[in-house]
This record gives C-alpha cells, sequence and structure tokens, in this order.
C-alpha cells in the first residue's frame, strides 16, 4: 500500500511541474525513480496516463480522471497522517503557496518569519507569479490573489483592502502639466501591466477609460514603478507597490478623487474538506498579519501630493 501511495505522489508530482524532470526535482530524487514509479503505476491500472513526446508531457483523458482523485486521496491521507502524528498537535510538513511577485517581495517574505518561528516543524515553498495558476493541477496549498474573483469551486477568504494609484513622476507633470480628469491622460505616455487588459488598467470612476498611448509594459508592479520614477510615463500601481516612492517624492499622486474603487486580496485555496491544518493556520496568519487598515496606506491616507488627495 504503501508504494501505491508513492506511485501517486509520483504521479502528482510530475503533473504539478509540468514534466518527469521537474517532477523527480519536487519530490528530491533522480528522474529514473519518478519515471520508474509511474510504469509501475500505469501497469497497475492497465491504463496510460501520460502521452509522451521529445518535447511535452501530457494527460490523457484516463491519467486526468486520476489525478484528481489522486490528489483526493493524498490530501486525505496528509489530513489523516497529521491528526494523529502527536498528541501536542505541533503543525509539521510544507505549505506551497502561489503568491503575486511585488506582494511577496514588499510585504508578505518580510512576515513570514513570524510564523516559521511559531511553527519550527513547518517549512514554506512560495511560488512567486503574476499569473493565475491552476492549484489543483499545480499542487499548491493555497494562493494570494487581487481580483474580482469569479464563481468557482475555490474558497476564498479575505484578507486586505488593496487601493491604487494613479501616479508620474513630478518631472513629467511638469513638463506636461497635472491632469484634472482622467481623459486629460490622453497626452500623457503610458506605462501599463501585460498580465491585464489595457481597458481595466486605465479604467477609472464612472467606468472612464482614457486613451493613454501605452508604449511600454511590464509583467511585474516594481518595474512599472521603476519606468514612472524615471519619467517614462504615466501608471496605476496598488499602493502597497507606490507608497514608498510616493513618500520620498519620486511619484506624484493624481486624479485621487477619480480612482476606481478598492479591490480586495483574497486567500483562496481548493476546499475545506481537503485542507491542512498547516495550511488553515497560515491563512489565519495572513489575516492577523495583513487584516485591518494596511500598513502601507498608513500615514498615507488624506496626505497632499501634486494637488490632488490620497484616497
Amino acid at each position: 500500500m504503501a508504494d501505491r501511495f508513492e506511485d501517486m505522489r509520483a504521479f502528482v508530482a510530475v503533473v504539478s511541474a509540468g514534466g518527469f524532470a521537474a517532477g523527480a526535482d519536487r519530490l528530491g530524487v533522480v528522474k529514473s525513480a519518478v519515471s520508474r514509479r509511474v510504469r509501475d503505476l500505469e501497469d497497475r491500472l492497465g491504463a496510460r496516463l501520460f502521452d509522451r513526446t521529445t518535447r511535452r508531457v501530457e494527460l490523457t483523458e484516463a491519467g486526468r480522471e486520476f489525478h484528481d482523485r489522486a490528489v483526493e486521496l493524498l490530501a486525505g491521507l496528509e489530513e489523516a497522517e497529521e491528526a494523529a502524528s502527536s498528541a501536542s498537535k505541533d503543525l509539521r510538513g510544507r505549505i506551497r503557496i502561489a503568491a503575486p511577485v511585488s506582494f511577496t517581495s514588499h510585504c508578505l517574505a518580510p512576515a513570514v518569519g513570524r510564523f516559521l518561528e511559531r511553527h519550527p516543524a513547518v517549512s514554506l515553498s512560495i511560488d512567486t507569479d503574476d499569473r493565475t495558476v491552476d492549484l489543483i493541477r499545480n499542487g499548491f496549498d493555497l494562493a494570494i490573489r487581487i481580483a474580482h474573483l469569479p464563481d468557482s469551486s475555490l474558497v476564498a477568504r479575505r484578507l486586505v483592502t488593496v487601493r491604487h494609484v494613479c501616479v508620474a513622476s513630478p518631472a513629467l507633470l511638469e513638463r506636461l502639466g497635472t491632469p484634472q480628469r482622467p481623459e486629460e491622460l490622453s497626452r500623457f505616455p503610458g506605462v501599463t501591466y501585460s498580465n491585464v487588459e489595457e481597458a481595466h488598467y486605465w479604467k477609472f470612476t464612472g467606468d472612464v477609460v482614457p486613451s493613454v498611448t501605452s508604449r511600454l509594459d511590464f509583467a511585474n508592479g516594481d518595474a512599472i514603478r521603476e519606468a514612472a520614477v524615471a519619467g517614462l510615463g504615466v501608471a496605476v500601481l496598488p499602493t502597497f507597490i507606490a507608497h514608498e516612492a510616493v513618500r520620498r517624492g519620486e511619484l506624484s499622486v493624481v486624479l485621487a478623487q477619480h480612482m476606481r474603487p478598492p479591490m480586495a486580496m483574497y486567500a483562496v485555496h481548493p476546499s475545506r474538506r481537503n485542507q491542512s491544518a498547516r495550511a488553515r493556520a497560515f491563512i489565519d496568519f495572513l489575516v492577523e498579519t495583513f487584516g485591518g487598515e494596511p500598513f502601507w496606506d498608513r500615514g498615507l491616507i488624506g496626505t497632499k501630493n501634486a494637488g490632488q488627495t490620497f484616497r
């Protein structure tokens, strides 16, 4: 029975990592060991789980069905082991987290040390990617997302309010003037975020979308901020990315009274039924750490910058 579970773990690792070599790296074993386990699993099931080519590995229909069941079985096994592990109820094991790049750098990474101090037998593996990932297929326990969440099978817990600001360098504003209405951004160059549509990126209150000429885009908020600081264009950024540059006077907030409503940041996970105690504890830690007024907005709300009120 133990071998069956290890075979399933190898199979799920290959799917999550996107290949046999990457799956072996994730498990800390050699590729041949993972290949052997998947081959044994296919022999025992009498079904081919992967279509293999020289360039990629893809799940067959049988593989997709088995993967969903395997993930559920392994989660149940882990939950049972965790419940029976020790009378002290100490948390142990690894938590795999998907999180936005800039939020991880500015906010999450400096905070997680406190969680690790509380739970010395727990380890964290944080994958930074601004794109939305499939939690189940990629083997994540949870993800941190800043979004208006669509209806899905995922369970979401609200963490904090995320405000956005429209910013530009003082030098750019001196050259082109300070816009008083969103439509006036049409005379500005723009720096945009490539992971969202421009119509959403430039949306202001009343669904106003100014026509901004954007010749520069990045898939990372920090890069957008630095380009704006360099005077390459006007940009829209979350305050957790922009606040330090605003406080230093490197960026000025414009059109604050026209800014679209704030969004929420959530911790999302596949299901409560198979959620591990350590993942629940980490989400509780996120709420404890980032709930309430965000530290990046403290002292910034209500200040004056470039003739605009930051709200």
